[in-house]
């Protein structure tokens, strides 16, 4: 694939995915920072505002704000700038592998703007579940890194059987 091809790929995947978690996250802050957390279809489905200092499902929200830069802020920059080169420069992606890798990288860039731009704090608004079996409450950010993760597994196996 040539560069050109490429970077439109990584572009339109990147801002729609972007643009979409930026503007529910503007949604949630504006229509659920005030309110308790709302329950629908029998409690299967939670929306309410919080904002997360810390990683996935909160871990790390209690270390100090020197530690939580050094790894929430520099060291995921780093990675985010290494995985925005390797696209580019691997010639071995197809267009599938780009598009998960392209998820994963907008949902890391988003909620890296997030961490900038709110104190720190990424801003989370969803929960899924069934009783007391529930998910962390996790934003659209998430769900394109998740859904990209899943996607480059489907994508390395399918490699592996072609091989």
């Amino acid at each position: 694939m040539s560069f050109i091809a490429k970077f439109r790929l990584i572009f339109v995947v990147s801002l729609l995915s972007i643009i979409l978690d930026q503007a529910t996250k503007w949604w949630a802050s504006h229509y659920l920072s005030h309110g308790p957390m709302n329950s629908y279809l029998a409690d299967t489905f939670r929306l309410g505002y919080v904002e997360n200092t810390g990683a996935f499902l909160g871990l790390g929200s209690g270390m100090s704000d020197s530690a939580k830069f050094l790894i929430f802020v520099a060291a995921v920059g780093v990675i985010l700038l290494a995985l925005l080169v390797f696209m580019f420069k691997s010639r071995e992606q197809n267009t599938y592998s780009l598009i998960s890798l392209s998820l994963i990288f907008s949902g890391g860039i988003s909620n890296f703007y997030d961490r900038a731009m709110n104190n720190g704090a990424v801003i989370d608004f969803l929960n899924l579940g069934f009783g007391s079996l529930r998910t962390g409450i996790f934003n659209v950010a998430d769900m394109a890194i998740m859904l990209g993760v899943i996607m480059l597994l489907f994508a390395k196996n399918e490699v592996k059987k072609a091989a």
